[in-house]
């Protein structure tokens, strides 16, 4: 991801763009709390293959259609307000659309989206030496 502060997360630069102009946080509280939300979900990947649909996965990320009381969940664990969790899932859901529309799966991904949320969860990149 292009964008400064937000570079930690499985989200595009033109994704957090969109959803930081919409949401009802500030583009540098939703970068801060997108990187809380990766490093949380980002160890409980293994678990997220286990028990979700995965619909989408290339080696940066991996998309889950989760439950609809997903955000408010990890919300209450990380101790966001309303407007954060909102905003993160938001934010997830739009990179969902994003993925459907480059695939050609868009309708099916705002099918899904009726029914459940998305949780985008980065995977950890190698390290160079």
């Amino acid at each position: 991801m292009s964008v400064a502060g937000a570079s930690e997360t499985p989200i595009d630069g033109q994704v957090f763009m969109l959803s930081a102009a919409k949401a009802s946080v500030g583009p540098s509280t939703l970068s801060s709390v997108l990187r809380q939300v990766q490093a949380d979900l980002g160890d409980r990947l293994d678990t997220y293959r286990q028990e979700f649909e995965r619909v989408a996965a290339t080696d940066e990320r991996e998309v889950f259609l989760v439950p609809t009381d997903h955000w408010a969940t990890v919300g209450d664990r990380l101790g966001l307000s309303r407007r954060e969790r909102d905003a993160v899932a938001r934010t997830h859901a739009q990179q969902l659309r994003r993925i459907g529309s480059e695939t050609d799966r868009r309708e099916e991904f705002e099918t899904a989206l009726e029914i459940r949320e998305a949780a985008v969860i980065g995977r950890e990149t190698p390290t160079r030496d």
